[in-house]
């Protein structure tokens, strides 16, 4: 079984790429000028949501270095622990919704330090898969195209991502515990 999932992880790709080259050969794209328009027009993109996103980076970083991201997880962590979330989870809580990255980096040193299939790096897999950077979504997204009124597009995705990190805390505990 395990030869059958290295044989089609390493096929996927490729087979999806010839697939779209092909259907496009097949209805008379032009395959090439439509690459570079849509790479001349994801550069303007990116140009025009580079303030938000460096707006948003910089917020993560004074709320990591402040001191709040601890404060938050000392606050909860009371709750959780009757939960049987462990603590050393509780950061994914509030950095899931501001950076993609910081999670996964954290993610990254909660598998290191605790090990891929210890109960802590599953469930922190478990809720970097079940939870959205919200805010990051929001300040990049929303802002490039000019959305204004977005309230409850965030009240809406804190509360989902409030239902995935308990969720996967919940799945996580009857699976692996």
């Amino acid at each position: 079984m395990p030869e059958a999932i290295m044989l089609i992880s390493s096929w996927c790709i490729p087979v999806i790429i010839i697939f779209i080259l092909t259907f496009a050969l097949l209805k008379k794209v032009k395959i090439y000028e439509q690459f570079t328009e849509g790479a001349s027009q994801g550069i303007k993109t990116a140009i025009k949501i580079f303030p938000y996103l460096l707006a948003m980076l910089v917020a993560i970083n004074i709320f990591r270095e402040s001191g709040a991201l601890d404060l938050m997880v000392r606050l909860i962590k009371p709750f959780t622990e009757k939960l049987n979330i462990p603590g050393e989870v509780l950061p994914l809580l509030f950095l899931r919704p501001l950076s993609g990255s910081g999670s996964l980096s954290y993610t990254a040193y909660l598998l290191k330090e605790y090990g891929a299939d210890s109960y802590i790096g599953k469930l922190a897999s478990t809720i970097q898969g079940s939870t959205e950077t919200t805010f990051y979504i929001v300040a990049v997204y929303f802002g490039s195209i000019g959305i204004k009124k977005y309230r409850y597009a965030v009240t809406v995705g804190i509360l989902a991502d409030l239902a995935g990190f308990f969720a996967a805390a919940f799945i996580c505990k009857l699976l692996f515990l």
